[in-house]
């Protein structure tokens, strides 16, 4: 049965981060341990109740894409059990299924995202501009309409709180160098046209996807953090797809609907979302989980 775990707690292991989503420990030995955890957040706020479950969905199907596309472009995992480092006296169960150790990379600075459709962000500047991060799209593309190809439109990483903002390829250069911002273009392209092809197969529409990459100290590009999970990428079933609107999604869109309903200003603290809600939520990521990976948790 799925666990339920809002927050990490491991005495002795020194904790680096806690992001909306993970926390992350520094194992001292060129390694992380990577925990995803069931909060819940929108609009760049954790909201007070969690996701039963919702954190070993995505570790599950982050790992699976990893293993998916090792062909394309190494990975953060290092295939060690997560128990071996846990602390004495914590229960394994909470985090064997949730949790990764990951190789220490120096993370680069862009969000890396590939869209194959227009929505979104990118939606709302094609509208505006008739471009999406300095591409310049053919005239009269409606919402939700398939690219004539998959573009590499990458954001810069804002600070906790704050919003991304969509970037041009060229300021990418001027963050990390042209050859470096030529590879993360091809490998976000490439895991992204796979990753499509892939769910197509399955009903699934890939609409978009956003991935994090890293450095090691010999300069080798791996894919890190989450991978393709319904957090990262829009997800749409094949059948409810239609042009001109924005399709359901296998995502926490139930939770996001629910908020715009409220007198809520998107700043902390962020109001309860009823167990309904939640419920309906957490089957969404559990349907993504096995028409993608054919992985069920219940």
């Amino acid at each position: 049965m799925p666990t339920t775990l809002s927050q990490s707690d491991l005495p002795g292991l020194d904790l680096m981060h806690r992001g909306k989503v993970r926390d992350v420990y520094d194992l001292k030995d060129g390694c992380l341990l990577m925990v995803a955890s069931d909060r819940l957040s929108a609009f760049d706020v954790v909201l007070p109740k969690p996701i039963p479950g919702k954190g070993e969905m995505l570790c599950q199907i982050s790992n699976f894409w990893f293993e998916k596309t090792a062909h394309i472009l190494p990975n953060h995992l290092t295939g060690r059990a997560v128990e071996t480092v846990l602390p004495e006296g914590v229960d394994p169960s909470l985090y064997a299924l949730r949790s990764v150790i990951t190789k220490k990379l120096k993370p680069l600075p862009v969000e890396a995202i590939a869209r194959g459709y227009l929505i979104g962000s990118g939606w709302k500047d094609y509208q505006k501009t008739g471009a999406v991060s300095g591409i310049t799209l053919p005239e009269g593309l409606r919402q939700a309409e398939q690219l004539p190809a998959p573009i590499f439109t990458p954001s810069s990483k804002a600070a906790v709180g704050d919003h991304d903002e969509n970037i041009s390829f060229d300021d990418v250069v001027a963050l990390i160098g042209q050859d470096l911002a030529e590879r993360v273009r091809e490998a976000t392209l490439a895991l992204y046209s796979f990753a499509r092809d892939f769910a197509a197969e399955r009903g699934i529409i890939l609409a978009d996807t956003k991935f994090e990459f890293g450095l090691d100290e010999q300069g080798t590009l791996y894919v890190m953090d989450e991978m393709l999970t319904p957090d990262s990428s829009r997800y749409w079933p094949a059948d409810g797809y239609q042009v001109g609107t924005s399709p359901p999604s296998f995502d926490k869109q139930f939770v996001r609907d629910y908020l715009e309903t409220l007198d809520w200003n998107k700043t902390a603290p962020g109001p309860e979302v009823p167990d309904d809600v939640i419920e309906r939520t957490r089957a969404k990521y559990a349907e993504a989980l096995d028409r993608i990976a054919g992985i069920r948790l219940d």
